[in-house]
Formats: C-alpha cells, structure tokens, sequence
C-alpha cells in the first residue's frame, strides 16, 4: 500500500521538470534577446518547439510504453532530457537552442505517457486515482505557473544557461528511485511503433504553425501553400489512423463524448494559462520595468493559485462532477481575463492579484476535471493510449498558447505602434513586429528618441495585451456554452 504512494512521488518529481520547461523561459524573453539578438519568430520557436514537438511525439511514445513497460519509458525519457538540459544550458545561437529544445521534447515526449499510465496502473479506485491525478496536475500546472518564478531566480544570480542546469540533478534523483522502487509492467512485443505516422502528424503541426507565424509577419502565396499542404497533410493522416489496426492515436476513444470534451477543455485551458503567462512576463518587464525575480513574484499568486487548486478541485470534481466544474472554471476564467484586460498593473496590483488568483485556480480545476473525464472514461487497457491524448491535448495547448498570444500581440503591437516617423525606414522594419526587436533597436538612437519610442513602444504593447485578453475571454466563453449544451449531466457521470 505504501509503495503507490512512493510511486506517485516519482512520477510527480520527474514530471516536475517537464512541465517548468514549458513557462521557464517566459521570464528569460528580454535576457535571451540580449544575448541571443533574437527576432520575434526566433523567441516564439524557442518557446514553443518544445510543446509542438511533443504533440506529435506523445503518441509514439505511448505506443513504446506499451511494447516496453512504462517503467522503461519512462528512464528513457528521463536520460534524454536530463542530456538535452545540458546541452541547452550551454547554446550559443538561437538555432543551437531551438535543436536542443527538439532534444528536449524528445525526453519529456516519453516521461508523459509514462507518468500518466503509471497513474492509472497503480490507482485503481477512482477517488484514490483523482486525489492522484490532482497532484500530477499540481505538478503539471503548478510547474508550468512556477517556471517564470524559477527563471527568474536564477536569471538573478547566475547565466541564462542554469535555468536548464537546475533539472540535472532531479532527473539523477529520481531516476534512481524509479529503478529500483517501480515495478516492471507487462508488455505488447507485437504493438507497432508507426515512424511515418509520426513524420505526417509533426509536419502538419509545424506547417501550419509556420504559416501562421509568417502571415502575421507577410500574408503572401506561401502562406497560403504551407496553410494547405498542413491541414491535406493532417487530414491524410486522420484518414489514415482510421484505416491502421494499430494506429498511432486510438481514434476509438473518442467514441466517449466525455474523452472528445476533455480533449477541447485541455487544449484551451493551457491556451489561457500559458498565453497569458508569455504577456504578462513581457509586459512586466519591458513596460513595467520589473527584473525577472520581480516579475515572478509579481506573478506568484497565480502560481500559487494554480498549485493548490488540484488539491481542493478533485474535491470539486468527486461533489459535482466533471461537466459542472468545467462550466463554472471556464466561465470564472473568461471573467478574469476581462478583469485582467481593464487592470492597471502599476497602480491596482490588488485588483491585479486578485484576477490571477482566479484566473489561476480555475483554469487549473478545469484542466484537471478534462484530465479526470479522458483517464477514466478510458477503459484500463487502454490507460497508455489515454495518457497520450491527454499530454497531446496539453502540449497542443501549451505550444498554441504561445504561438497564439505571441502572434495576436505582434500583430496588434504592429498596428498600434507611431513611431515610424522617428527612424529609418530599415529600422521601423526591424522594430515593428515585437516590443523586443523595437528595445534592441534602441541602443543605435540618440537619447532624446529612444525615449519617446519607448514610450510609443510600451503604450503599444499595452493594447496589444488588452486586446488578446479580450479575445481570449471570448473564445472561453463560445466553449463554455459549446459544452453546457453538447455534453449533458448523465454523460459526464
């Protein structure tokens, strides 16, 4: 009995460093400009290959968990990342960083499924499954909300470079326990692991993100061209998955209504929290002026929130049920992005807290009430196929968070900006696009303009954020009634 609870350990610690890896560089975004000169397309793959890599990633390694045990997945996953860690701690170009995030990915690709069929396996009462399931998620949206805390630390005292160093010795740690405490699972020597299937699905994400990214920048044919061969690619590959036998996502589990809504909440759940943390890190940093340590900790009862939330939601979950506190999260979430779009940070820090405190226990509650209805409306030999919708799910939402919000904001920054009679034609080119690329700019002007840039620069990104929370707020609440409609009480049960 005792030794479930020592396995929950594991997999809570080892996934820690998974989750911190996807946030952790929010905070590092005017640091890594600086010694990286990064364009704004450059930050926003650094951030985000490391979550849309998974999405296509998570399946296979689902269908390896299965052919070789969880528990091998998951020392596997654990080496790879803990080797990619050191090889981002010490890039020197932007290109050097965005391989390893690749890398990255690879290992963390691994460590979800694995966790989360671990979850499944060891806790078979349902209520004892969600009290677990509600510290995965602590650790999964708890890391994601304390990674701009942590950077920010670091980036305090010591090279960019030790915000990857820092997951080293935890992966040592628990790798080791993981040996000899985690027992060894039956395994599919004949499940197939579908390397093609794989290639279309990455491509499709990426070809699609891509197109986005430079019709935000430049709508030309190539957008058009990448946008197409995206979404033929990613329909060719549904087509294909419902034909395999053994298919690289189990298309049958979405058969449950309960499994398709968990599916969507997850996704826009880590849209909310993650998009809103890549702004708000900016913003205070660039137009507030905070350090990276002072703008974790202006963030830090948001992560707060976020952390405690699974505690006290899967109480929440077990009183009423999956589809009422979907409702209620995603309701209280839209409300506090509005709440968030009118608040000066400056001057209502109060008013401030007190959105993301919501903001940041509701989000979390819905996200783990969307992991509750995937895991265990899926039946039990299907826990590794579950597990891996679910990361995809997170994953996809991670990385669209920040490719959303990063785009939406470089879009409204550039049309709000009036400084392009204040400097070359060249110049206005380079700065346009994101308040970073206008602040590296800056150095090469004289004092007098370079303060009254900054100033059109920040009032800019101002209304760039005021308007992607909006739009935001709006998206929850079309899903909020898409789900008080489509998905009734006795199918949520």
């Amino acid at each position: 009995m005792l030794r479930q609870w020592y396995i929950l350990a594991i997999i809570v610690l080892i996934y820690l460093p998974v989750s911190i890896d996807a946030t952790v560089l929010h905070v590092a975004i005017p640091t890594l400009n600086q010694e990286l000169q990064l364009s704004n397309n450059q930050m926003l793959w650094i951030i985000d290959i490391y979550s849309l890599m998974m999405v296509g990633l998570i399946l296979p390694m689902g269908a390896l968990g299965e052919r070789i045990g969880y528990k091998r997945l998951m020392l596997l996953g654990g080496f790879i990342f803990g080797f990619s860690s050191l090889v981002a701690a010490f890039s020197i170009s932007a290109n050097m960083l965005i391989f390893a995030r690749v890398l990255l990915a690879f290992g963390a690709a691994m460590i979800i499924p694995a966790t989360l069929a671990g979850l499944r396996n060891t806790f078979l009462d349902e209520k004892q499954r969600n009290f677990a399931l509600g510290l995965w998620v602590v650790a999964g949206g708890g890391g994601a909300a304390f990674g701009p805390l942590v950077g920010g630390a670091l980036l305090e005292h010591f090279h960019w470079g030790s915000i990857f160093l820092i997951n080293i010795p935890i992966i040592i740690g628990v790798l080791i326990a993981a040996y000899y405490i985690v027992p060894d699972q039956p395994i599919n020597k004949n499940k197939k692991i579908n390397i093609v299937d794989t290639l279309l699905l990455i491509s499709s994400i990426l070809l699609i993100v891509y197109a986005l990214k430079t019709a935000m920048k430049q709508f030309d044919y190539s957008v058009a061209v990448f946008a197409t061969l995206g979404l033929l690619i990613g329909f060719y590959f549904v087509r294909k998955q419902r034909k395999q036998l053994q298919p690289l996502i189990d298309l049958s589990l979405f058969q449950y209504k309960a499994v398709k809504v968990g599916f969507a909440i997850s996704i826009f759940t880590m849209i909310a929290l993650v998009g809103f943390e890549l702004l708000i890190a900016q913003e205070l940093q660039y137009v507030h002026g905070y350090s990276p340590l002072q703008a974790g900790l202006f963030i830090l009862p948001f992560m707060v929130a976020v952390s405690l939330s699974g505690f006290f939601a899967s109480f929440l979950i077990n009183r009423f049920g999956v589809r009422w506190v979907s409702i209620m999260g995603l309701t209280i979430c839209a409300i506090s992005l509005i709440g968030l779009a009118q608040t000066n940070f400056t001057h209502q820090q109060y008013q401030a807290w007190f959105w993301m405190i919501m903001l940041g226990f509701w989000v979390e509650a819905t996200f783990l009430a969307s992991t509750s209805a995937i895991i265990s409306t899926s039946p039990v030999e299907k826990a590794t196929a579950a597990g891996s919708i679910e990361g995809m799910a997170y994953e996809l939402g991670t990385g669209f968070g920040v490719a959303i919000f990063g785009l939406l904001a470089s879009y409204f920054y550039s049309i709000n900006v009036q400084f392009q009679p204040f400097m070359s034609d060249e110049g206005f080119e380079l700065a346009k696009n994101s308040i970073g690329e206008t602040v590296q700019i800056l150095s090469s002007l004289d004092m007098e303009n370079g303060a009254m840039i900054r100033a059109m620069a920040n009032d800019a990104f101002l209304s760039a954020h005021q308007y992607v929370l909006y739009l935001s707020s709006l998206t929850l609440i079309i899903l909020t009634l898409f789900i008080y409609v489509y998905w009734s009480n006795k199918e949520a049960k």
